[in-house]
């Protein structure tokens, strides 16, 4: 699924137009980004949580030359599932 398959899906459920329902969208996910370069988590019952992973700097190696490079420091977001999505993906029913 895709943005453009999440924008159908929310203006089919509700009656919102397409057009409404990508401004929505895109305002939560606005909201989800900003959360996380400011270095707070996100937690949605029943999906998961979202969080910002501190990465150390560490010595890497080019696989192509063999040379060894110096990797910097740097923040990842990390997303973990939550159980009740964990068990709906294992459940034998779509």
């Amino acid at each position: 699924m895709n943005k453009s398959d999440l924008v159908a899906a929310l203006s089919k459920e509700t009656a919102l137009t397409k057009q409404v329902a990508e401004e929505v969208i895109d305002t939560v996910f606005e909201a989800m980004s900003q959360a996380l370069v400011a270095g707070e988590g996100i937690e949605i019952r029943g999906l998961g949580s979202f969080v910002v992973k501190d990465y150390r700097p560490y010595v890497g190696r080019n696989p192509k030359t063999g040379r060894n490079i110096d990797v910097s420091a740097k923040r990842l977001p990390f997303f973990k599932a939550g159980k009740e999505l964990k068990e709906r993906v294992n459940s034998k029913k779509p």
